[in-house]
């Protein structure tokens, strides 16, 4: 439990730690390192670091990565810069939330719907036939709209002012929706791709570190096997010498 609550020191920001809130400098990827060391250049690798200026590095990396291959950063890309350093998860439902949805918006959608659905169409067609044949048939002696249905074309005419701007309300809500759909794309994409780039990085520091340790273990085995050569040797010259 005391080696837990041991305080330990940040190289970079020079305060006081608990030993599991620091990250040893050695585990950290080099080219995160190489930022690091441009602006502290007397940079320990036998040294640890806070989360907090570890994140703040991680940060300007992944911004240094961005601006280089795309120029100027939009809020989108910050979004993703922030998402990859505090660690969030940035996928989501877009139109899950409808709660920022106006009561006019989400009547026009209702009402779109249903416009363009074969309900729509089948009561009409119902409503019109009905209509002609009570002035045609029904009602001879005296229609309320007699042929050639001027009350009729009215009302139909008013229906459709009515249905254009309410279908256009809809259209823009659609068109809304699929333009957070193709930000939420674009933000996911751009993530899963640098998280590829820092998986691939974090392989080859792990690849060399292996190789670096491999070539230190063989090195040793070569220089135990030449000791244990001269030792045999010396026993040989010190039996052949009795």
């Amino acid at each position: 439990m005391a080696s837990i609550d041991k305080k330990e020191q940040c190289q970079i920001c020079k305060k006081q730690f608990n030993s599991s809130e620091l990250t040893l400098a050695a585990i950290v990827r080099p080219t995160v390192v190489d930022v690091i060391k441009k602006k502290y250049p007397n940079w320990n690798s036998n040294g640890k670091i806070c989360k907090q200026d570890l994140d703040s590095f991680r940060r300007q990396y992944i911004k240094g990565v961005l601006e280089t291959e795309k120029g100027e950063l939009s809020k989108l890309d910050n979004d993703v810069i922030k998402s990859l350093t505090q660690h969030e998860i940035i996928s989501k439902r877009p139109d899950k939330d409808k709660t920022h949805y106006s009561f006019g918006e989400r009547l026009s959608d209702k009402i779109a719907s249903f416009g363009g659905s074969w309900t729509f169409i089948i009561i009409f067609l119902i409503v019109l036939a009905t209509w002609i044949a009570i002035n045609s048939y029904v009602l001879l002696a005296k229609p309320f709209d007699p042929f050639p249905y001027i009350l009729m074309n009215l009302i139909l005419s008013c229906i459709a002012a009515l249905q254009a701007p309410v279908i256009m309300m809809s259209q823009n809500r659609q068109e809304k929706k699929d333009r957070m759909r193709a930000e939420h794309d674009y933000k996911v994409n751009l993530k899963a791709e640098l998280e590829i780039r820092h998986l691939h990085e974090k392989m080859d520091h792990l690849l060399h570190s292996q190789w670096t340790r491999l070539l230190e273990i063989q090195e040793l085995q070569v220089e135990l096997m030449e000791s244990a050569k001269r030792e045999r040797r010396n026993d040989k010259n010190e039996i052949n010498r009795k």
